[in-house]
């Protein structure tokens, strides 16, 4: 009889997998409403600790809203990321602190 185990720890990863690639679709990543669909995809995984989710919603905050209270949000998620060992996120940092 097989096991469940491999389903379980398989779906919570789903989202994630579909917000990244939702983002990474040239057609769909630039529109607002997938974005926002991601970006709560992201929120998550982002809050339990996964390093990419850390880095891509960090990024979506800073780049896409407008307001100062994400964007600190965002830095922080970066931070997280990059201590994370996240190259992506490491990047997006120099590039905002240099801004």
């Amino acid at each position: 009889m097989p096991s469940s185990t491999p389903v379980r720890s398989a779906q919570p990863r789903l989202p994630l997998r579909l917000a990244l690639w939702m983002l990474d679709r040239p057609e769909l990543g630039r529109r607002i409403w997938v974005k926002r669909v991601a970006g709560n995809l992201l929120k998550r995984h982002a809050r339990r600790g996964v390093v990419a989710a850390q880095s891509r919603l960090g990024q979506l905050l800073c780049s896409e809203c407008g307001n100062a209270r994400d964007r600190r949000i965002g830095l922080e998620l970066l931070r997280q990321a990059a201590r994370g060992g996240d190259a992506r996120a490491r990047q997006a940092l120099l590039h905002l602190e240099r801004a």
